[in-house]
């Protein structure tokens, strides 16, 4: 047999790439439909809008991935996503689809000029990482927090993972999803009702362009979507050791949202969270074969395209304990690998401290998510603190009385 399609090789990429879609969609698409719903869609609409949103997610992760040889994953704009919920009332759904061509328009843009890749290769390392470390803490946290009356579910699927983790570790999300699926299906939480495969067809809807929806819905969107999206996916790339092709990124995704927004495009955008399952050894150990992780990804987002008309329910059959823990588990090593790196350089150490703890407490101001003010944080206070050992040194070179002291 050819050694590079065997089970063992095969098994654990394939693995990592599906719980990321699983764990992206339990996660998010309730908001997601939440906020079609916000815009005045109908459920035949939300349905077939959730078709094209896996079917866009679909064509570009496999795209992106299998030309660069990289594991980049898309996804929708969660954050965009929350914002929508509140901020569509009062607005049509044609408005709604102008918004977010809009919003595609700007992240076009953005990557024709390069101007956010330019502005993420300035971002230093250890506040990038510190903010990475700051939005997987909430997932760590969430492992054993939201399942607090799910302790047999908890306890399998994590007894599941140390034993794993210590004997087969490729394998340790795999047997977490089966013992944890298991475990909630004896104790009689897996309700596996409401789900049938019907394929929904895309209804199209007339945008209604109009400038109070574009800067009251779609700047606002573009903006949570680049500092709460783009900016970590690209900082969890980058950290894993890769070089991602951020502005063809951009392009992709922008493009995709302007022309497919009137059939239920969204927002498509850098995966930011489910990534991190699909960059470490448990994916792959060889890193030039971690694509094949988000392959799989695509493949799943292809499947959840067909059942779009259903998909939002039948996620609802895992027991949120077992969704949160697989999520806190599967990116506990992304969520280490991110700490290790920010406090790696010493005098970056309180600025990266400052920029995990702001981005960790979830605030949100002006409609932009803790993971921009995080960073903001920590580039103002790394800037302070450079600026006043600049002062110092240029203080000694015109003093060497000073130096010698």
């Amino acid at each position: 047999m050819n050694e590079g399609f065997s089970i063992s090789r095969v098994l654990p990429p394939t693995t990592a790439g599906v719980v990321a879609v699983l764990v992206g969609y339990t996660g998010a698409a309730i908001i997601v439909v939440q906020a079609f719903e916000a815009a005045g869609a109908s459920a035949a609409v939300v349905g077939s809008w959730m078709t094209v949103l896996g079917w866009s997610m679909a064509a570009s992760t496999l795209g992106l991935s299998l030309w660069y040889r990289q594991p980049i994953l898309t996804a929708w704009s969660t954050p965009g996503a929350a914002l929508l919920v509140v901020g569509l009332h009062g607005h049509s759904l044609g408005e709604a689809i102008a918004a977010f061509m809009f919003c595609g328009a700007l992240t076009l843009i953005c990557g024709v000029t390069g101007v956010f890749a330019r502005l993420m290769a300035r971002v230093p390392r250890s506040l990038a990482s510190a903010m990475l470390a700051g939005v997987l803490l909430e997932f760590g946290l969430g492992a054993f927090t939201t399942g607090s009356n799910d302790g047999w579910i908890m306890a399998a699927a994590l007894s599941a993972w140390l034993l794993c983790r210590r004997m087969a570790p490729r394998y340790a999300v795999l047997a977490m999803l089966v013992a944890g699926v298991t475990a909630a299906y004896l104790d009689g939480h897996l309700a596996i009702t409401g789900f049938h495969g019907v394929i929904a067809t895309p209804t199209f809807v007339a945008p209604v362009f109009s400038l109070s929806s574009w800067l009251g819905i779609g700047v606002p969107l573009f903006v949570v979507t680049m500092a709460s999206q783009n900016a970590p996916g690209v900082a969890m790339l980058e950290n894993a050791g890769y070089r991602p092709p951020v502005s063809v990124i951009l392009v992709v995704t922008g493009a995709m949202t302007l022309l497919l927004a009137p059939v239920g495009g969204f927002v498509l955008c850098l995966a930011a969270i489910t990534a991190g399952i699909c960059l470490t050894d448990d994916a792959h150990e060889d890193p030039a074969r971690r694509y094949l992780a988000t392959v799989a990804a695509g493949l799943a987002y292809a499947l959840a395209g067909v059942f779009g008309g259903s998909i939002a329910t039948g996620l609802q059959a895992l027991p949120a304990s077992l969704v949160a823990i697989l999520a806190g588990l599967a990116l506990l090593p992304a969520m280490a690998g991110s700490l290790a790196a920010a406090m790696q350089e010493a005098r970056d150490r309180d600025a990266a401290a400052l920029t995990f703890l702001v981005t960790a407490s979830g605030i949100h101001i002006a409609g932009i998510g803790a993971p921009f003010w995080g960073l903001a944080t920590g580039g103002v206070a790394l800037g302070v603190w450079r600026m006043q050992i600049r002062r110092t040194l240029t203080s000694r070179a015109h003093d060497p009385s000073r130096s010698q002291r």
